[in-house]
């Protein structure tokens, strides 16, 4: 747990540090309320200790403005003063606990955790993973009942891994959890505490693999042999999860089915006037607007019936010169049944499984699974048995998937069974080296081509040149470490990886943004989310985001209005921006690439192929500033 301590009193300061780090939490630290409010808007903390008294900044309106910009971080007030006046003062600023000076540190430790219990009441006092328990209350770690002896971090990491078992964490973002601000590590360190950790887990008895590499994403927990053997288990955690997620749909709805209701009262008001002939332009164009964002909205939550329904009634409004005298004394009862309908609504009821998703969106769905449990497949290739098994020890410790080969035969069975997702070639130790220079060049021809880092023991241009035409990634000169090769092989493997995005989404219905949080918060991205168009100018410049989720139509300012001034401004104008709308007509489509949108998703949502189209678009935008650095 990552804790930011603002403490002016130097000596005091020292002794609450030392105090935490013994505990195994991480620590930055500020001497003054400025330099703690730009850490605390730079980098995601689990509680800031804040004293009441600070230079430039004090921590009343230190308080004040953490919670104006939404940031809800657990805050520890700590003062002198032992007053009621000074204590409620703090609290109604947003201080979540006030300690007085002078203190005992167990008190502030058992404050601590209490205030982490209650940032996060779905944290269990024990973190356990199969055989693997840590305890942060006496910060030990155990792998069946044998005590681990973990560096701080090493436990730090494990414990960040424990906390989202489910979460995929890239270098950059474990830089940031785990790393003070001040130490400025790179992405070396990562991975070397990440083998070190693996090494010590291995030792214990766990898998090798129990925290596993995500080709071109970063770390996560694999799920335990224990787990995967019980089919009977994993089917009773998946009927968990589905019934959870239903009771957190249940619940988003539950909050916001009144201002559904209010939105449709606008549609039964502009009926009833229809049918007495005393429709205004004014209203008709107001129910427009409601039934279009409840369509949307109502879609997005997989009432697709009463999507449905919406759709009917926004089609009369819209072709209201057109229709029958008939037609229009029958709006009032079309509205009814759309009413009637969503007083019905109860997600716990029923279930939609994934097997009546379109069969487009259910091969999309599939394939994005496949992609996050994806590990990554190594062919060696090598005569020297000594060589192979150490480099084939080495690999799965960083997380790989190894199979070797020393001949021909062996080669053509592999490559003809899975292929692997990069191949080394051992040219000094292959049967020949022609055979070598003719494999390498058939998987260099291949489609798709298989990446091939080579070994060996000639270092001169010639061979260099030789094995680059043909296309291999990279050259190795022996005499190499297994670490030296097996990291080369990493940091090919990484050069695509996504780092942390900041994504911005903006959207007037708020059920929509707690809907696009829930699937997109997962994945690890920092989102922002604004409901007023009014706010984004001034939230775009502070966030500097990797990419922005438009809607559509909003009052005041549309989404379109939004892509402009966007695309207006040299600082923006590659910066990638996807379009929500409930509308699929050509019209409405032809103007989102128009003013520049790069990517449309329609409502109601899916949620696969949302993660898909953001993950790629990041992607290729990650592309194109590499392409740009090395023009640079």
């Amino acid at each position: 747990m990552k804790i930011l301590l603002i403490e002016d009193d130097t000596t005091l300061a020292e002794l609450i540090k030392q105090t935490l780090l013994e505990q195994h939490y991480l620590l930055d630290e500020a001497i003054d309320g400025q330099t703690g409010w730009e850490l605390a808007k730079s980098y995601q903390y689990d509680l800031i200790l804040l004293d009441l008294f600070l230079p430039k900044l004090d921590g009343i309106n230190f308080c004040q403005q953490l919670r104006q910009s939404g940031d809800r971080t657990p805050i520890l007030l700590m003062t002198a003063y032992d007053s009621s006046t000074r204590k409620i003062a703090g609290l109604d600023a947003g201080a979540d606990d006030y300690l007085v000076k002078p203190f005992d540190l167990e008190e502030l430790l058992a404050r601590i955790r209490a205030l982490l219990r209650r940032g996060n009441d779905s944290l269990p006092p024990v973190l356990e993973w199969g055989d693997l328990t840590l305890d942060p209350a006496s910060c030990t770690v155990t792998y069946q009942g044998e005590t681990l002896h973990l560096t701080a971090k090493e436990y730090a990491l494990l414990e960040l891994f424990l906390r989202n078992p489910q979460r995929i964490f890239s270098q950059s973002a474990l830089l940031d959890r785990v790393w003070a601000w001040d130490t400025f590590p790179s992405e070396n360190a990562v991975r070397t505490q990440i083998k070190s950790l693996r090494q010590k887990l291995k030792k214990a008895g766990a898998a090798k693999d129990l925290i596993e590499t995500v080709y071109g994403l970063g770390y996560r927990l694999r799920a335990t042999e224990v787990q995967l053997s019980k089919p009977k288990q994993i089917e009773q955690e998946a009927s968990e999860f589905r019934a959870a997620n239903k009771s957190r749909l249940q619940k988003t709805w539950e909050q916001n089915q009144d201002k559904y209701r209010a939105r449709l009262a606008i549609v039964i008001k502009a009926a009833n006037k229809w049918r007495e002939d005393n429709l205004s332009e004014t209203l008709r164009e107001e129910a427009l607007r409601e039934l279009h964002t409840l369509k949307g909205s109502l879609g997005c939550f997989g009432l697709a019936q009463i999507s449905s329904l919406c759709e009917q009634v926004e089609q009369s409004f819209q072709a209201a010169t057109n229709l029958t005298s008939i037609e229009v004394q029958q709006l009032p009862e079309l509205v009814g049944k759309l009413q009637q309908q969503l007083e019905e609504v109860n997600f716990l009821s029923h279930e939609k499984p994934e097997s009546q998703l379109p069969p487009r969106l259910l091969t999309f769905h599939r394939q994005i699974k496949t992609t996050i449990q994806h590990t990554p497949r190594i062919l060696m290739i090598s005569g020297d048995i000594p060589l192979t098994n150490s480099l084939t020890e080495e690999a799965r410790i960083w997380g790989m998937q190894v199979s070797s080969a020393s001949n021909h035969t062996q080669v053509q069975q592999l490559l003809g069974k899975k292929q692997p997702d990069l191949v080394l070639l051992d040219l000094s130790l292959t049967d020949s080296a022609d055979w070598g220079l003719a494999l390498l060049q058939e998987l260099g021809t291949a489609r798709p081509p298989v990446p091939t880092i080579v070994l060996t023991a000639e270092d001169s241009f010639t061979t260099r040149l030789q094995v680059a035409r043909l296309g291999a990634k990279s050259c190795l000169h022996k005499p190499i470490t297994p670490t030296q090769v097996i990291e080369n092989i990493h940091n090919y493997l990484q050069q695509y990886s996504l780092n942390v995005a900041k994504i911005i989404i903006v959207d007037d219905d708020r059920p929509i943004l707690t809907l696009l949080h829930q699937v997109l918060e997962p994945w690890g991205f920092q989102l922002t989310l604004v409901n007023d168009p009014q706010q984004f100018w001034s939230i775009l410049t502070e966030v500097n985001p990797d990419l922005v989720i438009l809607d559509l139509e909003m009052p005041g300012l549309s989404g379109i209005d939004l892509c402009q001034v966007v695309r207006n401004d040299p600082q923006w104008e590659n910066l990638p921006i996807l379009f929500l709308s409930a509308y699929s007509d050509r019209a409405n489509i032809q103007q989102i690439f128009a003013v520049g949108g790069d990517d449309y998703i329609p409502k109601p949502i899916i949620e696969s192929e949302l993660i898909a189209r953001v993950l790629n678009r990041l992607k290729r935008m990650q592309t194109l500033r590499k392409f740009a650095q090395i023009n640079h």
